[in-house]
């Protein structure tokens, strides 16, 4: 099955507040990358009396600034509304006329540049985005440009008396600036859904793994939202994602209100398995241990009274503590919280006269729970260690005191290493910023399978 085809395991849902920052975004995208915009060459022939037939031209026509003061955008079932009204345009071009008459033998002319203030603009264009293999597909449902007003000021010759003549091409510069916004638009159109569908459908990680980000069915269009799905499970990189392994559920509602902010984030629990998954079957979770803070933690001298034997047979000697994930962690996001259970073995080597001795192998399964935050555009949280059991796989120097070894290891967690822990998540992980922008006065919730982040969006 194609990977598209799977489910939805990341939800984007961005607010009415949301699309009205991307639209002033577009717009302002729209105001600068459209111009100068040329048009083309008029010409028109006059017939005046006593004069007798005159012709204009009018060349050089280029519109140099476009000004929106007023846009909305709507979504609904018939697609993506975008109106525009109020708008302003300002053009420059070249002005010549010539005649002649039967009163003289030769052609008078005269010639000069003339500039065009074009107000109260209307713009509409209706949007389609569905999803074709993967990637969101772009398309001009229907779209109209409607030009209100124009004053034409002509400059350099004898302008002033033909001014009234020039007042003539009012319709033919008002058509000719409707049909090239029009055309711009469509050709803008096209750039856009050309760079939606040029988005990569895997963004790598590093170099072991990679996050499928292709779209999982067509957008979801309702009067306060448009609604994304991509698939968003890890896979080990360029690796194809078989995802049915993953059953997802219909995501709870979040205690934070879309509408309040610009975008809702909504992770799947699912996605956070898949990438245990894949750093696990990379061997990625296996540690060497040889120094800590209290390196006499790391003797055999040290534990010769928990484990005699140890010191006896190798009195004196390192040790090094060789410590895997035997299987995946357990993950389950529940009410404001993120439960792990982490299944370790650990295995004591004595390094013996540069000999490394596999003495025994200790079982662990520790299970914690992790309460996220978001403070200043970062990613903090606390760890809280829930239970912690021990028990021995094997041992090639007898039996051991495992209540005395638990004790040991327990007092290390809780006073050592959980500590350390939340040492670093207190000091947080920034959120990295998106083609300049960044999230502002973002909420992270969890609860029944999903993590929610609600945010706004600024610039960087």
């Amino acid at each position: 099955m194609s990977s598209w085809c799977s489910k939805g395991h990341i939800k984007l849902e961005i607010s009415n507040k949301g699309l009205d920052f991307l639209n002033n975004l577009l717009i302002k995208e729209a105001e600068s990358s459209f111009v100068p915009l040329e048009l083309p060459k008029i010409e028109k022939s006059v017939k005046i009396p006593i004069v007798g037939k005159v012709k204009m031209v009018l060349s050089n026509i280029t519109i140099e600034r476009i000004h929106v003061t007023n846009s909305t955008v709507k979504t609904g079932d018939t697609g993506i509304v975008i109106a525009v009204s109020g708008a302003s345009a300002n053009l420059t071009m070249k002005w010549k006329y010539s005649y002649s008459t039967w009163l003289l033998p030769i052609s008078i002319s005269d010639e000069g540049s003339a500039t065009v203030e074009v107000e109260g603009m209307e713009i509409g264009l209706t949007l389609s985005m569905k999803t074709l293999q993967g990637s969101l597909k772009l398309s001009l449902l229907e779209s109209g440009c409607y030009v209100k007003a124009i004053s034409i000021d002509l400059y350099g010759g004898a302008s002033w008396l033909y001014q009234g003549l020039v007042d003539a091409f009012k319709g033919k510069i008002s058509s000719a600036v409707e049909d090239a916004v029009s055309k711009k638009i469509e050709d803008g159109i096209i750039n856009l859904d050309s760079l939606l569908e040029s988005l990569p459908k895997e963004v790598p990680i590093n170099d072991i793994a990679a996050l499928n980000v292709t779209f999982i069915d067509d957008p979801e269009l309702t009067e306060s939202s448009l609604d994304l799905e991509i698939n968003g499970l890890f896979s080990a990189k360029n690796e194809v994602v078989v995802s049915n392994q993953y059953h997802r559920m219909l995501g709870a509602s979040s205690s934070c209100k879309t509408a309040n902010r610009m975008v809702r984030i909504s992770l799947h629990e699912d996605v956070l398995k898949s990438a245990s998954s894949v750093y696990f079957e990379a061997g990625k979770m296996h540690w060497i241990v040889d120094e800590v803070p209290d390196q006499s933690l790391l003797n055999t001298a040290e534990w010769r009274f928990i484990v005699p034997q140890l010191y006896k047979l190798y009195p004196n000697d390192n040790i090094i503590l060789n410590i895997s994930v035997s299987s995946p962690p357990i993950i389950k996001i529940g009410n404001q919280q993120i439960h792990s259970t982490i299944p370790l073995d650990m295995v004591l080597d004595v390094l013996d006269a540069d000999k490394v001795i596999p003495v025994a192998c200790i079982s662990m399964s520790i299970s914690a729970s992790i309460y996220a935050e978001i403070s200043q555009n970062g990613l903090t949280g606390i760890v809280k260690l829930n239970d912690f059991t021990v028990s021995l796989q094997w041992s090639k120097i007898g039996d051991l005191h495992m209540h005395l070894i638990k004790a040991v290891m327990s007092t290390t967690l809780k006073a050592l290493i959980v500590p350390y822990v939340n040492l670093q998540l207190w000091k947080g992980f920034h959120l990295p910023s998106f083609h300049g922008y960044k999230l502002q006065n973002a909420q992270i919730f969890c609860t029944d399978s999903w993590i929610f982040i609600c945010s706004d969006l600024v610039s960087t």
